[in-house]
C-alpha cells in the first residue's frame, strides 16, 4: 500500500475493517477476546476505516479512539437498561425515514449506511441485518414539498455522504427547488472518520446547494489531525460553515482538560463548537453515559476560563421525543431552587 492508495477514499472504503477475525488480529487480541467480539457483532455490526483505525494507540485498551469504533462486550450486557429508540423518532415519522418533530424543520435519514459505526450511536437499531441502505427519497421530497411550514431540512442518516454523488446532488437539488425550503443542513462524520472523502468534486456539489450548513462530530482532540483539518478547511473555503456536535462520553471527553483541548482545537480549524449532547439512553451504549451533574460542573468550569466562541451548548435530548433542553439552564434553575 503506497501513499496514493492511503489518501484515496475509495481505497479506504474497500479496505474497511469489518470482520471480527481481522479486527482481533490487528488489535493483537487473545482468542477469548476475539470470541467476545463476535458475540457483540452478531447484535451490532461494525465497520472501521483504515484511516480511523490508524489513530488508535496500540496496546492501550482505554484509548478514546478505540472506544468509539471497536465493539465492546458491554454493548450487549444491557446492565443499565436503555431502549432502541430513546427519542421515539418513529412517533414523528409521517413517511419512512423523515422525522418532523419541530414545526419549521425536519430531519431526513437518507440512508442507514455509515463508513464507520460509532459505538455510542443513538440509531444503533438501524444497523441490523436487512435494514435498507437507501431510504425512499422521493416520498420524503414529496412530503417536504407538501408541507409549507418546513423552511430547513437536515439531511442525516446513517451518513448521507455515503450516497453516490449523482444521487446526493439530485436529492439536494430537489429539496432546494422547493420554494419554502430556505436552508439545508448536512449531518456527517465523514470529516472525522474518512476525511479524504471531502474531495474537490464533492465540495463542488455541496456548494451548488447553498445556503448549506455542515454539522460533524469530533469527540476527541486526537481526531483533529492534518487530514481532518484539511477536510473542514475545504468546506469552509467553499462557503459552507462547519459546526460540531460532540457527545459527552465516559472515558473519551468527560474531563476538563480533554474537553478544553477539543474545543480549542475545533476553533483552530475554523469549526464552531455548536452542541455538546448528553449521551442518549440508547440500548447498547450504557457504558458511555456520564452523570449530567459531572457534565454541568465541567462545562461551568470551561465557561469561566474559555472564550465564548469555543463554548458549545450543553443539551440533552429529552427521552420520549420531547425535544432538546439546555442543561446549563437546568443547572441555573436547580441552583435557584436550592437557594
Amino acid at each position: 500500500m503506497d501513499d496514493a492508495d492511503w489518501k484515496d477514499w475509495r481505497w479506504q472504503v474497500r479496505n474497511r475493517i469489518r470482520s471480527g477475525r481481522q479486527l482481533a488480529e490487528l488489535l493483537k487480541e487473545a482468542p477469548i477476546a476475539a470470541g467476545s467480539l463476535r458475540a457483540v457483532i452478531r447484535t451490532y455490526p461494525f465497520s472501521i476505516t483504515p484511516y480511523y483505525f490508524s489513530l488508535i494507540r496500540e496496546g492501550d485498551p482505554d484509548d478514546p479512539i478505540r472506544f468509539q469504533c471497536v465493539p465492546d462486550p458491554r454493548e450487549v450486557s444491557f446492565s443499565l437498561g436503555g431502549v432502541d429508540d430513546p427519542l421515539e423518532e418513529s412517533r414523528d415519522m409521517p413517511v419512512p425515514g423523515l422525522i418532523h418533530r419541530y414545526a419549521d424543520r425536519c430531519l431526513i435519514m437518507a440512508t442507514s449506511k455509515c463508513m464507520m459505526y460509532c459505538r455510542h450511536c443513538n440509531r444503533k437499531r438501524r444497523w441490523k441485518a436487512g435494514a435498507a441502505d437507501r431510504a425512499p427519497l422521493r416520498a420524503m421530497i414529496d412530503y417536504v414539498a407538501a408541507t409549507p411550514g418546513i423552511r430547513e431540512v437536515i439531511v442525516s442518516g446513517g451518513d448521507p455522504l455515503t450516497l453516490p454523488e449523482k444521487v446526493l446532488d439530485e436529492f439536494l437539488g430537489a429539496l432546494r427547488a422547493i420554494p419554502h425550503v430556505e436552508v439545508l443542513r448536512i449531518g456527517s462524520r465523514i470529516p472525522v472518520v474518512l476525511p479524504m472523502r471531502i474531495t474537490v468534486p464533492l465540495v463542488r456539489i455541496l456548494r451548488k446547494h447553498r445556503p448549506l450548513w455542515f454539522n460533524t462530530q469530533f469527540n476527541s482532540p486526537r481526531e483533529i489531525t492534518p487530514e481532518s483539518a484539511e477536510a473542514c478547511e475545504r468546506l469552509v473555503d467553499a462557503g459552507i460553515p462547519v459546526s460540531n456536535q460532540s457527545v459527552l462520553l465516559k472515558g473519551i471527553n468527560d474531563d476538563y482538560e480533554t474537553m478544553r483541548r477539543l474545543l480549542y482545537g475545533l476553533q483552530r480549524i475554523s469549526v464552531r463548537p455548536y452542541y455538546l449532547f448528553q449521551c442518549d439512553p440508547v440500548r447498547g451504549a450504557d457504558h458511555f453515559r456520564v452523570d449530567f451533574w459531572k457534565g454541568m460542573e465541567m462545562m461551568e468550569r470551561i465557561s469561566r476560563q474559555t472564550s465564548g466562541l469555543c463554548l458549545p451548548r450543553y443539551v440533552i435530548d429529552v427521552p420520549g421525543g420531547k425535544g432538546k433542553m439546555s442543561l446549563q439552564t437546568f443547572s441555573l434553575l436547580a441552583d435557584s431552587d436550592i437557594s
